[in-house]
């Protein structure tokens, strides 16, 4: 059964998958919309992509802004990844800070964000595969991001690979953030 496990950040989840092994392999439930409803998830993906990255590379940290704003299930089908949320929802108790997992195709660990967060990742192996499954599609005018080492995130990469782009967004400190936090049962 699936585990779903609060993190510091408030509504943002670490999923713990039941993974059923044997001598052919593994076999993992990644979603299952009772229990996502159940703890208050969203379950309307609009949008599933993937990205394979190499050792050493960091993606992030990224987010889409409102209205294209989105919740984010995350996990890693090949190889490991650190994972990173960052709370960027003026008025949350855990506004700026963020928190780190490890995502691996052996742990079968996923992770939930809710809008407002940004999301980011090294790839700890050779070859790392992400999955994204996300509420809203994508929207170039409201893709965005913080600059990867401005939240004092502690990389395992010393001289990442890393987008042109992921170098040019702003610090945290500069980030002037369109996010709202809403604690839960409060009308947004």
């Amino acid at each position: 059964m699936m585990k779903i496990v609060a993190t510091a950040i408030p509504g943002c989840f670490q999923i713990i998958t039941d993974i059923r092994r044997d001598e052919r392999g593994s076999f993992v439930k990644v979603f299952h919309e009772d229990i996502f409803r159940d703890h208050g998830l969203a379950t309307d993906f609009a949008e599933e992509y993937y990205s394979t990255s190499q050792r050493g590379v960091i993606r992030g940290l990224h987010f889409q802004t409102p209205p294209h704003d989105h919740a984010k299930l995350v996990y890693c089908t090949q190889g490991a990844v650190l994972d990173v949320a960052l709370d960027l929802r003026r008025g949350s108790p855990a506004y700026g800070q963020h928190i780190t997992l490890e995502l691996s195709a052996e742990n079968g660990h996923m992770l939930y964000l809710p809008a407002g967060l940004a999301h980011g990742f090294c790839s700890l192996s050779e070859q790392s595969l992400m999955v994204y499954k996300v509420t809203t599609t994508y929207a170039p005018n409201n893709d965005g991001g913080v600059l990867w080492n401005s939240a004092g995130i502690a990389w395992p990469a010393p001289a990442p690979i890393m987008s042109p782009r992921d170098h040019s967004f702003p610090a945290l400190a500069e980030f002037d953030s369109p996010f709202v936090y809403h604690a839960a049962g409060s009308a947004p």
